[in-house]
């Protein structure tokens, strides 16, 4: 006769459940809690991220007034072929779920203790989980920060005399799968405190968050503020394009902002990634009732008695009543955690009007038209207005400069750098401003100006300027012009508006609208306009000239590869200063670095003005379009190289890269396990990193970052880093420059952390064998790669869907910053 099955046996209640727990701890040792009153909701489950002998993740469900608990030794996959081993432990008190600090050492579980993820769940409708952890699985549904969506957990039969309840967590397959390790590596920091494992191991200080003055809305699926990521630029043209295929909207006259909300927090960004929050704490307030999570891009301005955006008027505000800023959004690029930027821009502005609906106190719904874009231009400067901005109706948001969005102006108006001023014959503070432009031959006059200002204006100039104040003369000018002019170091930049320019370069009828504090003022170039239709007019001369001759490949084929992935190469390389290997003869033929441009390659190819270490400038190149980089091409250019930052502000990072090289006897996975150790230090840390294969031997590790740390300090850290890392292991690694010392070992190639060294850029072609190409990969392909040379110019197509289907692009972005060391 069959045997009848076990009736579960039924839980013990809290208090008896939590007598295992209590008997394990010394309360006057450790800051555990001891346990806590049951809670009615039966419905919180928590993550916790626990480096105790091992690092594992603790999971746990809240069910009739205990934490069910499980240590995944892995942490969780957001990879529905992944079974992660969970470890049943013993039930913790609901007050547990609080829980974040350090364990004593010698205390059980001692070590450090993340409250990585919290949220509710709910059982699959029909099962009740008290019978179904008895026998033997939990099917359910996570609404967590980090975790969301169909979930599973099933004990294993125990072997032998195993004492320990083993159990698979694994995710059912839905809209919030993912890859193996999305969740461990990019989520690092507290999601109650902000805080690395190493900043709550040293015991640092939450910063008590600033209050709101309007109720935001509930975090729907607990999503979290998205990151800064780089804007989307518009070309300046001379005529506003024609037909239905573009849409225009007004150029407002303000300071463009990417506003980003989430998790119950939000922040305000400047075009260069500056943090701006405390001026404008009322719109990301605004914006926070608006949606759970979400990332918008427009303009803070301010309306003056005619309803036109006022520059000055902002400006005025910004020094005092605040409550005038308002938002005029016209981008929608991240919303409940879903990443918009491949839509068209129909369908982003669409999802942006039903968010925005009538608009809030602070926030306006920016409309367009579709077509008749002459008329509306000539509209808006008979009305005064500034211009219009025309935007192709089909196009995804790049986050670069490109001929998708195109800017035509009513009046000649753009930034300027302050070099100087002239003195007063009466009792004004000065008579005019003394103004330089960056071009092919470094820092140039542009003229001077002498109205626009109010006496407060003035003063506060003049309160800027002095402590600039230098002996000689920043930029050669005639010298009437500028007799007895006090000259300043150009850090300044202002808005001037102007009729024309003079044969000789200098402006006519110059007046002075504000300063520009989110500007660089090395990032201060001429806008020229282009026509408004433009093809690509770079022509590839030898097209059948052989560059790589080990596997045939030709300059037509490199050209046609660039021209392919320009759209993911863009935002990556796109708008930093890059140095060029130029093969013209073919692949280690005569190759040689260039970085600085004396105008012989052409208006595609940018230049900006970089002040060297003896103080004179130099005209370094970057490009911002399929052109600019067809151009190098055409050129002979092979690879290109980055700095660390971009032109908007190249004194700050945005991004830390340690190259690792590995001596000629090591194999590829003596680099994958270098990698891993060295991701998985830095994650100690808060910093989230990707790796990229170089196409040579070797893989960078890259922690992006938002824009705030200046050189010397990314320099120090990353040096300090390096050390620490090959007196740790001095038989494995080495940061020492000199090849004798690397002998068996990996160089951890710190230097490229410095200001003026470059990286190879991701999608850059290689000059070696076969015409291998760098890529960014997630952490899960690294195990699976046998080099480092994966991806060639030939699997564009391939490269371009990788792109796509894994977010790559998502990688090249943090809300992180710099952490100590």
């Amino acid at each position: 006769m069959a045997r009848a099955p076990a009736k579960p046996k039924p839980l013990p209640t809290s208090e008896a459940a939590l007598t295992l727990y209590r008997e394990k701890r010394d309360f006057r040792k450790t800051p555990e809690p001891s346990g806590g009153a049951p809670s009615p909701t039966d419905n919180h489950f928590i993550v916790q991220k626990h480096a105790a002998s091992r690092l594992h993740y603790d999971f746990r469900l809240e069910m009739d007034g205990v934490l069910w608990s499980w240590a995944v030794t892995r942490g969780p996959s957001l990879n529905p072929d992944d079974k992660r081993l969970a470890v049943r432990t013993e039930d913790h008190p609901l007050d547990y779920a609080t829980f974040e600090g350090t364990i004593p050492k010698d205390e059980y579980g001692g070590g450090t203790v993340m409250l990585w993820d919290d949220g509710t769940w709910e059982s699959l409708p029909g099962k009740d989980p008290r019978k179904t952890i008895v026998e033997g699985h939990l099917h359910f549904f996570l609404h967590g920060h980090r975790m969301k969506g169909e979930w599973l957990l099933i004990r294993l039969k125990p072997r032998g005399k195993e004492k320990s309840e083993n159990w698979l967590l694994r995710k059912i397959a839905d809209e919030h799968a993912g890859g193996s390790d999305d969740l461990v590596t990019r989520e690092l920091t507290s999601v109650k405190t902000g805080r690395s494992m190493e900043e709550i191991a040293d015991g640092k200080a939450v910063s008590a968050p600033k209050a709101a003055t309007k109720q935001p809305k509930p975090t729907k699926n607990g999503q979290k503020s998205p990151p800064f990521r780089a804007v989307q630029l518009a070309t300046l043209v001379d005529t506003v394009p024609s037909g239905d295929r573009w849409v225009h909207e007004m150029k407002y006259d303000g300071y463009r902002t990417l506003i980003s909300v989430g998790g119950n927090a939000g922040k305000a960004y400047t075009r260069s990634g500056l943090d701006w929050t405390d001026r404008f704490q009322g719109i990301v307030d605004d914006a926070a009732t608006l949606a759970s999570s979400a990332l918008f891009d427009g303009e803070a301005v301010v309306l003056d008695a005619e309803g036109k955006t006022s520059f000055q008027g902002l400006q005025a505000a910004l020094k005092g009543d605040r409550s005038a800023i308002i938002y005029y959004a016209f981008d929608l690029l991240e919303l409940d955690g879903e990443d918009l930027t491949k839509l068209p821009l129909l369908e982003r502005k669409a999802k942006l009007a039903a968010l925005i609906g009538n608009g809030t106190d602070r926030i306006r719904y920016s409309d367009h038209i579709v077509g008749k874009g002459e008329q509306l231009f000539s509209s808006f400067c008979k009305a005064g207005l500034e211009g219009v901005i025309s935007k192709r109706a089909d196009s995804p948001y790049s986050g670069t400069r490109s001929s998708n969005w195109l800017k035509t102006k009513c009046i000649k108006r753009q930034e300027f750098i302050i070099v100087g001023w002239t003195p007063s014959e009466k009792t004004r503070g000065f008579r005019s401003l003394l103004l330089g432009i960056n071009d092919k031959d470094g820092l140039r006059y542009a003229g001077k100006a002498g109205t626009g200002f109010s006496s407060d204006e003035m003063d506060r100039l003049l309160k800027l300027m002095e402590p600039l104040e230098v002996k000689s003369p920043t930029v050669e000018a005639p010298r009437a012009a500028v007799r007895g002019a006090h000259w300043v170091r150009p850090k300044l930049v202002a808005e001037i508006a102007f009729t024309e320019f003079t044969g000789e370069g200098v402006m006519r009828h110059p007046s002075y609208i504000g300063l520009r504090e989110d500007k660089n003022a090395e990032a201060v170039v001429l806008e020229k306009p282009v026509a408004a239709v433009k093809k690509s007019t770079v022509k590839i001369t030898n097209p059948d000239r052989m560059i790589f001759p080990e596997s045939g490949q030709t300059k037509g084929q490199l050209a046609a590869y660039y021209q392919a992935v320009a759209e993911i190469m863009l935002p990556w390389a796109g708008n930093r200063p890059i140095s060029l290997v130029r093969c013209p003869q073919g692949r280690g033929k005569k190759c040689f670095f260039q970085k600085h441009d004396a105008g012989v390659f052409g208006e595609s190819v940018k230049q900006i003005a970089i002040t060297e270490k003896d103080g004179h400038q130099e005209p370094y190149i970057f490009v911002d379009s399929a052109d600019g980089l067809l151009t190098c091409v055409q050129m002979g250019t092979i690879e290109f190289h980055g700095w660390g930052a971009r032109i908007e502000d190249i004194e700050k990072a945005d991004r830390l890269v340690f190259d690792l090289d590995p001596d000629e006897g090591l194999n590829f996975k003596d680099v994958i396990s270098a990698a891993f150790h060295v991701r998985d230090l830095l994650a100690e840390m808060g910093l989230a990193t990707f790796p990229m294969v170089t196409g040579g031997k070797g893989v960078h590790i890259i922690a992006p970052l938002t824009p705030q740390a200046e050189w010397p300090a990314v320099k120090d850290f990353a040096h300090r880093f390096a050390s620490a890392l090959a007196q740790s292991q001095p038989d494995r690694f080495t940061a020492a420059l000199a090849k004798a010392k690397r002998t068996g070992r990996i160089f951890v190639d710190y230097l490229r952390n410095q200001r003026g060294s470059t990286a190879v850029m991701p999608y850059s072609a290689r000059s070696r064998p076969n015409a291998p190409v760098a890529a960014p990969i997630i952490w899960e392909e690294l195990r699976k790669l046998d080099g480092a040379a994966r991806w060639h110019i030939e699997d564009a197509a391939e490269l371009i869907e990788r792109s796509r289907s894994k977010n790559l692009a998502g990688w090249g972005r943090a809300n992180q910053t710099l952490p100590d060391l």
